[in-house]
C-alpha cells in the first residue's frame, strides 16, 4: 500500500498541469511527458480522491452535524449561505482531484479520462479500462448530484483534443450516457482479462487482497450493477418507469450480497489520511458538533451504532485529549439547527462545557477518526435501495423481500463498525433489539419513511450520498432550517459552482447558468429532483 502511495505522489507532481483545464496554458510545460504515466497509477490516486465535501457542506444540509459559528469562514449550509469556501470542495475533490492523500493533486475524474486516452484501444487492458469507466461514472454521478449541469462530454481534454474550456453539459443527458458507460464496462469485464494489482478496492493492496482477475472480475461487477442500482433509483420522482427498468437489471445482473464487497479505503493517518476528518481535531474542534435531528434519531430508538458515532466529550476544544468520553446514549444532545453559537450559552439551550458547547460531537476516535475508513459504495447501502425497489414492485419478492433486505442492510452497516478505529461488534441481541423497536420495525404502510431513514444513518460519513437520497426520496422528514429566508423555507437543493468558473470558463459557465434557469443557486433542483 505504501509503494503504491509513493508513486501516486510522484505522478501527482507530473500529472498536476492535468488537474485543472484553466491552468493548460501556462502548466502545460512538457505534453508528452504525460504518456509514460501508467494508467494504473491514475487509477489508483482516482480511487482516494472522490473524498466529498466534507462535514460542514451535506452533511450539515440534511442536518446530521452543525458548526454554529456565523462569521466569516464557518459561515455556510447551517446559516443558508451560498460561499464558496464550502460549495468548492466536491468539484476539486472528484472533478479536478485536489486533496485525496494528505492534500496533495492525484487526479480525480480527469485523471481517469487520461488514463483513458493512455489505455486507447489495448486489448491486452480491458478489465482495466472497464474499471475506470466505471469508477469515471461513479464520479461525475456525484458531481451532476451536487452540481447539475458540469462539464462531461469535453471535461479533461485540454492536452488530448485542446479543449482547454470545455461546456458545460445537461444533467439528464450526462446520466443517460453514464447509465450507458456503467452497462458497456461491466458487461466487458472480463475473468479471461487483465488482472489489476494496483486496485486500492479489489487488488493486491485491497484491505483484503485479491490477487486473481476471475475474483478481481466478479467483485467489480457487482460494483457496476450496484452503482447502477442506485443510478436507477435516482428516477424514481422524475421516471418511475425508467427506475424500474434499471433497478431489474440491476438486481438480474447482480448487486452487492454481503459486506465483503464493500468499496472503501483505510487510511495510516500518516501517509493517508481521512482528509475530511482533519478538520474535526485540527481547526478549533469547539466549532463542531453533531446536529439535533440526528442525535435525537439515534436516541430515540436506542441505536447501538450510536457510541461508534457520537460522543460527549470533556473539553470539546479538545477532544482527542479525553481518554474516555462520554458514550452513553441517553447523555448524547445535538445541537438545534440554524441556531447561532453565542445564543447555545443560554436558556433554553444547554449553555458551556470546557471550551465550548455541552453538546455532542462526532466521535473523532472511530467514525470521525483520521484514519476512519472510506466506504464510498456498501451492500448496506444496496440492500435498502433494494428494499425500496421491492417495496415499490420493481424487483420480486414485495413486502416480504423489503422487509429481508431492509434488515440485511441495517445489520451489514453495523458489522462495518469493527472496521473502524476504536469500533467494535455490535452484539446479535443487539441488533435484533434494534429491528424490533417500534420506531424501527418495518412496517409495509411506512415503509418508504422506514428504509430511507436508514438510508440516512447508514451515510453518515458519505455526505454526498445522504444528501442526494434525502432530496430524491423525500425521507427522512426534516423541518427546513428558518435561520433566514434565503432558500424560501425549503432546503438547498444543489451547490452553486466556484467562483473561479466565472472568470476562468467564463463563456460555458455562462451557458450553463442560462440553461439551469439564469441563476446559479442553492435552490435550483438538479433534473432528477422532482418537486
Amino acid at each position: 500500500m505504501k509503494k503504491i502511495i509513493n508513486q501516486i505522489f510522484l505522478i501527482s507532481s507530473i500529472f498536476l498541469f492535468a488537474g485543472c483545464d484553466k491552468d493548460f496554458v501556462e502548466v502545460n510545460t512538457n505534453p508528452y511527458a504525460i504518456t509514460s504515466v501508467e494508467p494504473q497509477l491514475l487509477f489508483a490516486g482516482a480511487q482516494r480522491s472522490f473524498v466529498g465535501a466534507g462535514w460542514e457542506t451535506e452533511n450539515t444540509i440534511v442536518q446530521q452535524f452543525v458548526n454554529p459559528f456565523d462569521a466569516g469562514a464557518t459561515k455556510g449550509p447551517n446559516f443558508n449561505a451560498d460561499i464558496d469556501n464550502f460549495n468548492n470542495a466536491r468539484w476539486e475533490n472528484t472533478y479536478v482531484g485536489t486533496a485525496p492523500l494528505n492534500n496533495p493533486t492525484t487526479g480525480g475524474v480527469k485523471s481517469l479520462i487520461q488514463a483513458l486516452y493512455v489505455i486507447g484501444d489495448n486489448p491486452k487492458l480491458t478489465n482495466l479500462k472497464s474499471m475506470i469507466r466505471i469508477w469515471k461514472a461513479y464520479g461525475f454521478m456525484e458531481l451532476t448530484d451536487t452540481y447539475g449541469d458540469v462539464p462531461y462530454f469535453d471535461a479533461g481534454k485540454a492536452y488530448t483534443e485542446n479543449i482547454p474550456y470545455p461546456k458545460y453539459d445537461d444533467d439528464a443527458a450526462i446520466y443517460a450516457d453514464l447509465e450507458k458507460e456503467l452497462k458497456e464496462a461491466t458487461a466487458a469485464l472480463s475473468p479471461a482479462g487483465d488482472y489489476v494489482s494496483a486496485d486500492l478496492f479489489f487488488g493486491s493492496h485491497a484491505v483484503i487482497p485479491i490477487t486473481n482477475a476471475t475474483d478481481q472480475v466478479a467483485k467489480w461487477k457487482k460494483l457496476g450493477y450496484s452503482i447502477l442500482l442506485r443510478l436507477g433509483m435516482r428516477y424514481s420522482k422524475i421516471n418511475p418507469a425508467k427506475a424500474q427498468a434499471l433497478a431489474a437489471e440491476a438486481f438480474a445482473g447482480g448487486v452487492m450480497t454481503s459486506n465483503a464487497d464493500n468499496v472503501f479505503v483505510k487510511y495510516d493517518g500518516t501517509i493517508a489520511t481521512n482528509v475530511p476528518n482533519v478538520n474535526l481535531v485540527n481547526n478549533n474542534p469547539r466549532f463542531y458538533y453533531a446536529a439535533e435531528p440526528f442525535v435525537n434519531q439515534l436516541k430515540n430508538t436506542n441505536d447501538p451504532r450510536s457510541p461508534f458515532i457520537v460522543a460527549k466529550f470533556a473539553d470539546p476544544s479538545n477532544p482527542l485529549a479525553d481518554p474516555n468520553p462520554d458514550l452513553t446514549i441517553a447523555s448524547q444532545f445535538g445541537v438545534p439547527v440554524g441556531v447561532i453559537s453565542d445564543a447555545l450559552s443560554n436558556p433554553p439551550y444547554r449553555g458551556t462545557r470546557g471550551g465550548g458547547y455541552n453538546y455532542s460531537q462526532l466521535n473523532v476516535k472511530t467514525v470521525a477518526s483520521q484514519t476512519a475508513p472510506t466506504f464510498w459504495v456498501t451492500y448496506g447501502q444496496t440492500s435498502l435501495l433494494l428494499a425500496e425497489a421491492a417495496k415499490m414492485g420493481w424487483i420480486p419478492g414485495g413486502d416480504a423481500a423489503a422487509k429481508t433486505y431492509y434488515e440485511a442492510g441495517i445489520t451489514a452497516n453495523m458489522d462495518t463498525y469493527a472496521l473502524y478505529p476504536n469500533g467494535g461488534t455490535i452484539s446479535g441481541v443487539a441488533k435484533a433489539a434494534y429491528l424490533a423497536d417500534p420506531a424501527v420495525l418495518y412496517n409495509p404502510a411506512d415503509a418508504l419513511r422506514l428504509i430511507n431513514t436508514q438510508y440516512w444513518i447508514v451515510n453518515i460519513a458519505n455526505g454526498t450520498e445522504a444528501w442526494a437520497n434525502f432530496r430524491r426520496s423525500g425521507f427522512p422528514v426534516l423541518s427546513p432550517n428558518l435561520y433566514n429566508n434565503n432558500l424560501s423555507g425549503g432546503f438547498i437543493r444543489r451547490l452553486s459552482y466556484p467562483d473561479y468558473e466565472s472568470s476562468n470558463n467564463r463563456a460555458n459557465y455562462t451557458a450553463a447558468v442560462q440553461a439551469i434557469g439564469g441563476t446559479d443557486n442553492l435552490t435550483t433542483r438538479v433534473f432528477w429532483d422532482k418537486p
